[in-house]
């Protein structure tokens, strides 16, 4: 199958070019994003092959569709940066990558939790400019302390193992409680009294309706003071003027952010020598207490290999005209369809999710 290779970054290329070697697939790289000015470069490409800040709305799928494409391979597990129901009426098929590594992500929280806590970013700086003061470098053991995870799925699910390892407790929030957690003594609660108990929080919940903003100014009151939040997931799970305002006052003693609810044309591009025009992203940069990572909390060899296997494998199951496991639909369609799986499978999907904050 002819594919389009859209937002190609240098370290997935050698990795989908090793992987498609014994298949019948043939790749075109495009580095530029795919939106409806750039979809024309997808014209006789039977399947266009996506990341997380491709545009794929109504307008670009309409000129794929236009243009003879039938398969939409997500290289990621996200697809809030897909307009579902379009796609659907168009006849295009939608496929995912629902894991790749769950331990590269939740590995990335817990560095994000490390070096905020005992602010190594800032001790790295000093240490090259000559200064060896410990003054203001003091952190917290992270024994004993209530870390809330919020999503318990396969990210959520290693994430909590980890920190059961350093002697943290435990306590989650899902819709569907995972029976091998609650055997480690991980305690499901309200989501409520998950942001008044937690000294961390942390969030593995992919970005719906009913999950957006779901730390909002309401929320983040909630929360103690001092709170040290995560956010390896979406960007918008958080509303980042709320999370701006905490931070002024001190209330948010810590954020370690691997995304950004306007990420889109800024993550994974080098910027270094331009001025920065998102003044909210800006902000952000000014607090020492904020560590801000480029949505790089997936990128390890592991993952990099797995996701070039399943993404190729999607599109393989597609030309055979065989059942995609991975696809997607829209949450309406999903919601039907995945309830019941959810009860079989005992995984944190958040399909149907009613929580209201």
């Amino acid at each position: 199958m002819k594919i389009a290779f859209f937002d190609t970054h240098e370290f997935e290329k050698s990795v989908f070019q090793k992987a498609c070697k014994n298949t019948p697939h043939e790749i075109a790289f495009f580095e530029t994003r795919l939106t409806e000015q750039t979809s024309n470069l997808a014209s006789g490409y039977n399947c266009v092959c996506a990341f997380v800040n491709d545009r794929l709305d109504k307008k670009t799928l309409q000129a794929l569709a236009t243009g003879g494409t039938q398969l939409i391979a997500l290289r990621s597990a996200g697809f809030n940066h897909v307009d579902l129901a379009s796609a659907q009426s168009l006849g295009l098929r939608v496929v995912r990558v629902p894991e790749y590594s769950p331990h590269a992500v939740a590995e990335h929280a817990v560095a994000l939790m490390l070096s905020l806590n005992r602010k190594i970013h800032r001790s790295y700086n000093r240490v090259r400019e000559g200064n060896f003061s410990l003054d203001g470098l003091v952190g917290f053991d992270l024994n004993k302390k209530t870390v809330g995870v919020v999503g318990t799925g396969r990210i959520g699910f290693v994430l909590s193992k980890i920190l059961s390892g350093f002697g943290c407790k435990v306590i989650a929030h899902d819709l569907v409680q995972n029976p091998k957690l609650i055997e480690m003594g991980v305690q499901y609660v309200t989501l409520d009294k998950l942001l008044q108990k937690s000294d961390i929080i942390s969030l593995h919940v992919p970005l719906t309706s009913q999950t957006r903003y779901l730390l909002d100014e309401k929320a983040l009151a909630l929360t103690k003071p001092g709170i040290m939040l995560i956010n390896t997931g979406r960007g918008a799970l958080i509303d980042t003027r709320a999370l701006i305002k905490f931070l002024k006052s001190g209330h948010i003693g810590f954020a370690g952010l691997d995304v950004y609810e306007e990420e889109e044309g800024l993550f994974f591009e080098d910027l270094s020598e331009q001025i920065l025009q998102d003044d909210k992203l800006a902000r952000l940069l000014t607090f020492p207490n904020v560590l801000l990572t480029s949505h790089q909390a997936f990128l390890t060899e592991e993952a990099l290999e797995k996701i070039a296997q399943v993404t190729l494998h999607n599109i393989s199951e597609f030309e055979n005209g065989n059942k995609l496991e991975n696809e997607v639909f829209t949450e309406k369609y999903s919601e039907k369809r995945n309830y019941s799986e959810l009860n079989k499978k005992k995984e944190g999907l958040w399909k149907v999710s009613t929580v209201k904050i």
